[in-house]
Protein backbone atom coordinates (compact mmCIF):
# COMPACT_ATOMS: atom_id res chain seq x y z
CA UNK A 1 0.00 0.00 0.00
CA UNK A 2 2.97 2.11 0.86
CA UNK A 3 3.60 1.99 -3.03
CA UNK A 4 0.29 3.17 -4.29
CA UNK A 5 0.85 6.13 -2.30
CA UNK A 6 4.15 7.13 -4.04
CA UNK A 7 2.19 6.89 -7.62
CA UNK A 8 2.61 10.53 -9.29
CA UNK A 9 0.62 12.25 -12.46
CA UNK A 10 4.70 13.24 -13.14
CA UNK A 11 3.70 14.22 -16.58
CA UNK A 12 0.64 15.72 -16.75
CA UNK A 13 0.62 16.68 -20.70
CA UNK A 14 1.76 13.25 -21.64
CA UNK A 15 -0.75 11.48 -19.44
CA UNK A 16 -3.54 13.42 -20.48
CA UNK A 17 -2.36 12.65 -24.10
CA UNK A 18 -1.97 9.24 -23.38
CA UNK A 19 -5.55 8.81 -21.93
CA UNK A 20 -7.27 11.06 -24.14
CA UNK A 21 -5.63 8.85 -27.41
CA UNK A 22 -7.09 5.82 -25.30
CA UNK A 23 -10.77 7.08 -24.98
CA UNK A 24 -10.43 8.02 -28.71
CA UNK A 25 -9.63 4.31 -29.18
CA UNK A 26 -12.58 3.03 -26.75
CA UNK A 27 -15.05 5.56 -28.85
CA UNK A 28 -13.83 4.71 -32.22
CA UNK A 29 -14.54 0.70 -31.32
CA UNK A 30 -18.23 1.27 -30.03
CA UNK A 31 -18.86 3.53 -32.85
CA UNK A 32 -17.61 0.93 -35.36
CA UNK A 33 -15.00 3.95 -36.22
CA UNK A 34 -17.81 6.80 -37.33
CA UNK A 35 -16.15 8.85 -34.75
CA UNK A 36 -12.43 8.32 -35.35
CA UNK A 37 -13.26 9.05 -39.23
CA UNK A 38 -14.90 12.07 -38.57
CA UNK A 39 -13.15 13.63 -35.73
CA UNK A 40 -9.58 12.05 -35.74
CA UNK A 41 -8.60 11.55 -38.98
CA UNK A 42 -7.19 13.87 -41.59
CA UNK A 43 -8.02 13.54 -45.41
CA UNK A 44 -8.24 16.26 -48.05
CA UNK A 45 -11.79 18.17 -47.91
CA UNK A 46 -12.90 21.48 -49.11
CA UNK A 47 -11.44 24.50 -46.99
CA UNK A 48 -14.62 25.18 -46.14
CA UNK A 49 -15.24 22.13 -44.13
CA UNK A 50 -14.93 23.62 -40.34
CA UNK A 51 -13.99 20.40 -38.91
CA UNK A 52 -11.01 19.95 -41.30
CA UNK A 53 -9.01 22.86 -39.10
CA UNK A 54 -9.84 20.67 -35.82
CA UNK A 55 -8.78 17.83 -37.70
CA UNK A 56 -5.24 19.27 -38.27
CA UNK A 57 -4.67 19.01 -34.71
CA UNK A 58 -7.06 16.13 -33.58
CA UNK A 59 -5.69 13.39 -35.97
CA UNK A 60 -2.47 12.69 -33.37
CA UNK A 61 -5.24 11.70 -31.01
CA UNK A 62 -6.77 8.87 -33.49
CA UNK A 63 -6.13 5.32 -33.82
CA UNK A 64 -7.31 2.86 -36.13
CA UNK A 65 -7.14 0.08 -33.29
CA UNK A 66 -5.95 -1.04 -30.33
CA UNK A 67 -3.03 -2.00 -31.48
CA UNK A 68 -2.22 1.02 -33.60
CA UNK A 69 -2.66 2.61 -30.08
CA UNK A 70 -0.55 0.65 -28.35
CA UNK A 71 2.30 0.58 -30.54
CA UNK A 72 2.44 4.60 -31.05
CA UNK A 73 2.08 4.75 -26.90
CA UNK A 74 4.68 2.69 -25.87
CA UNK A 75 7.55 4.60 -27.26
CA UNK A 76 4.96 7.65 -26.62
CA UNK A 77 5.47 7.14 -22.98
CA UNK A 78 9.20 6.16 -23.11
CA UNK A 79 10.33 9.56 -24.60
CA UNK A 80 7.68 12.28 -23.60
CA UNK A 81 7.72 11.95 -19.75
CA UNK A 82 11.66 12.69 -19.93
CA UNK A 83 11.01 15.75 -22.44
CA UNK A 84 8.03 16.97 -20.46
CA UNK A 85 10.63 17.05 -17.59
CA UNK A 86 13.92 18.47 -19.81
CA UNK A 87 11.51 21.13 -21.60
CA UNK A 88 8.62 21.24 -19.26
CA UNK A 89 4.58 20.82 -20.21
CA UNK A 90 3.88 23.75 -21.90
CA UNK A 91 6.74 23.11 -24.52
CA UNK A 92 5.70 19.39 -24.95
CA UNK A 93 2.08 20.24 -25.45
CA UNK A 94 3.36 23.08 -27.95
CA UNK A 95 5.51 20.37 -30.05
CA UNK A 96 2.62 18.05 -30.32
CA UNK A 97 0.23 20.68 -31.58
CA UNK A 98 3.13 21.97 -34.31
CA UNK A 99 3.73 18.54 -35.25
CA UNK A 100 -0.06 17.80 -35.51
CA UNK A 101 -0.36 20.82 -37.70
CA UNK A 102 2.55 20.35 -39.95
CA UNK A 103 2.06 16.41 -40.83
CA UNK A 104 -1.57 17.19 -41.03
CA UNK A 105 -0.64 20.02 -43.45
CA UNK A 106 1.42 17.90 -45.51
CA UNK A 107 -0.74 15.67 -45.90
CA UNK A 108 -3.82 17.45 -47.47
CA UNK A 109 -1.37 18.99 -49.21
CA UNK A 110 0.61 16.64 -50.79
CA UNK A 111 -1.00 13.31 -50.23
CA UNK A 112 -4.61 11.68 -51.10
CA UNK A 113 -4.11 9.49 -48.01
CA UNK A 114 -6.19 9.83 -44.52
CA UNK A 115 -4.01 10.38 -41.72
CA UNK A 116 -3.97 9.23 -38.22
CA UNK A 117 -2.55 8.29 -35.21
CA UNK A 118 0.28 9.54 -33.13
CA UNK A 119 3.17 7.89 -35.02
CA UNK A 120 4.50 11.46 -36.50
CA UNK A 121 4.57 13.07 -33.00
CA UNK A 122 6.57 9.62 -31.46
CA UNK A 123 8.98 10.16 -34.57
CA UNK A 124 9.88 13.79 -33.30
CA UNK A 125 10.44 12.93 -29.48
CA UNK A 126 12.42 10.17 -30.67
CA UNK A 127 14.83 12.41 -32.44
CA UNK A 128 14.03 15.45 -29.76
CA UNK A 129 15.60 12.51 -27.52
CA UNK A 130 18.84 11.94 -29.26
CA UNK A 131 19.22 16.10 -29.19
CA UNK A 132 18.57 16.61 -25.61
CA UNK A 133 21.11 16.19 -23.26
CA UNK A 134 24.01 17.59 -25.43
CA UNK A 135 24.94 21.76 -24.89
CA UNK A 136 27.29 21.37 -28.01
CA UNK A 137 27.84 20.30 -31.27
CA UNK A 138 25.24 18.07 -33.13
CA UNK A 139 24.94 14.71 -30.70
CA UNK A 140 26.52 11.70 -32.43
CA UNK A 141 23.16 9.68 -31.20
CA UNK A 142 21.45 12.37 -33.62
CA UNK A 143 22.98 10.73 -36.27
CA UNK A 144 22.78 7.48 -35.54
CA UNK A 145 19.18 7.47 -35.02
CA UNK A 146 18.61 9.35 -37.82
CA UNK A 147 20.59 7.37 -40.13
CA UNK A 148 18.88 4.43 -39.04
CA UNK A 149 15.31 5.72 -38.52
CA UNK A 150 15.36 7.65 -42.54
CA UNK A 151 17.47 4.55 -43.96
CA UNK A 152 13.90 2.67 -42.70
CA UNK A 153 11.15 4.62 -43.51
CA UNK A 154 12.68 4.87 -47.09
CA UNK A 155 13.52 1.47 -47.74
CA UNK A 156 9.80 0.81 -46.32
CA UNK A 157 7.91 3.40 -48.44
CA UNK A 158 9.97 2.45 -51.37
CA UNK A 159 9.81 -1.75 -51.05
CA UNK A 160 6.30 -2.46 -48.52
CA UNK A 161 3.07 -1.27 -50.01
CA UNK A 162 0.72 -0.91 -46.72
CA UNK A 163 -1.37 1.86 -44.97
CA UNK A 164 1.14 3.47 -42.57
CA UNK A 165 2.40 7.00 -43.74
CA UNK A 166 6.47 6.77 -43.82
CA UNK A 167 6.01 10.32 -45.01
CA UNK A 168 4.88 11.47 -41.39
CA UNK A 169 7.09 10.18 -39.54
CA UNK A 170 9.57 11.75 -41.73
CA UNK A 171 8.26 15.17 -41.53
CA UNK A 172 7.99 13.92 -37.72
CA UNK A 173 11.77 13.50 -37.48
CA UNK A 174 12.63 16.49 -38.66
CA UNK A 175 9.48 18.68 -36.56
CA UNK A 176 11.52 16.98 -33.57
CA UNK A 177 15.15 18.23 -34.97
CA UNK A 178 14.22 21.06 -35.68
CA UNK A 179 12.40 22.10 -32.58
CA UNK A 180 15.00 20.23 -30.63
CA UNK A 181 17.91 22.98 -32.21
CA UNK A 182 15.78 25.75 -31.51
CA UNK A 183 15.05 24.73 -27.62
CA UNK A 184 19.56 25.51 -27.83
CA UNK A 185 19.20 28.42 -28.97
CA UNK A 186 16.88 29.43 -26.51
Amino acid sequence: MKYLKKISFNAPVTLSFTIICLIVVILGALTHNATTYSLFTIYRTSFLDPLLYVRLFTHVLGHIDFSHFANNMTLFLLTAPLLEEKYGSKRLLFIILFVAFITGLINIIFTNNSLLGASGVVFAFIILSSITGNDSGIPLTLIIVATIYLSNEIYTAITVSDTISQLTHIIGGICGAFVGFYFKKC
